[in-house]
């Protein structure tokens, strides 16, 4: 028997509604796994299920406001994300507004054909940089940097 079923069959004991017990069969544990780690000078957060009004879109909300007070170079690795409903639409617009109001920024990295076409159809692949994996985000930071630095040494020395 695994986590869940356990889960379930523990809840199905200590309650005896079967409305709220059917609740609790369907979603017996959260359906977003976040991961973070940190990446050269940039923190990659890895997302695995699906980002959805509620819990999920919470704690994601959560991890991310507080990674950025700590490093404001921010990846979220999409790879494993399944499903993105109009919630965690609005989340990944927060987290990207918060991180800009702060200085930083979010790049998206490994978007799967589902959630690349949700961003596409929302025009909001316009709005956030996406690659196709998390080194080539990782090193966009890098690059930008550099960018930024020689336009700076420019201006000193004109």
């Amino acid at each position: 028997m695994n986590k869940a079923e356990i889960n379930t069959l523990d809840c199905l004991r200590s309650f005896s509604t079967s409305e709220y017990a059917f609740r609790l069969i369907a979603r017996p544990y959260m359906s977003l796994k976040i991961n973070t780690r940190p990446l050269e000078e940039t923190i990659v957060i890895d997302c695995a299920g699906r980002i959805v009004f509620g819990d999920e879109a919470s704690q994601l909300r959560e991890i991310v406001k507080k990674e950025i007070a700590e490093n404001s170079r921010i990846v979220l690795n999409l790879g494993e994300v399944t499903y993105i409903d109009s919630g965690g639409i609005g989340t990944l617009v927060s987290l990207f507004t918060t991180a800009r109001n702060a200085g930083g920024d979010i790049k998206l990295a490994n978007l799967t054909k589902r959630v690349g076409d949700l961003l596409q159809i929302t025009k909001l692949i316009t709005v956030f940089e996406s690659y196709d994996d998390v080194q080539k985000a990782v090193k966009a930071f890098s690059s930008k940097r550099d960018k930024v630095a020689v336009m700076r040494s420019r201006k000193e020395t004109a």
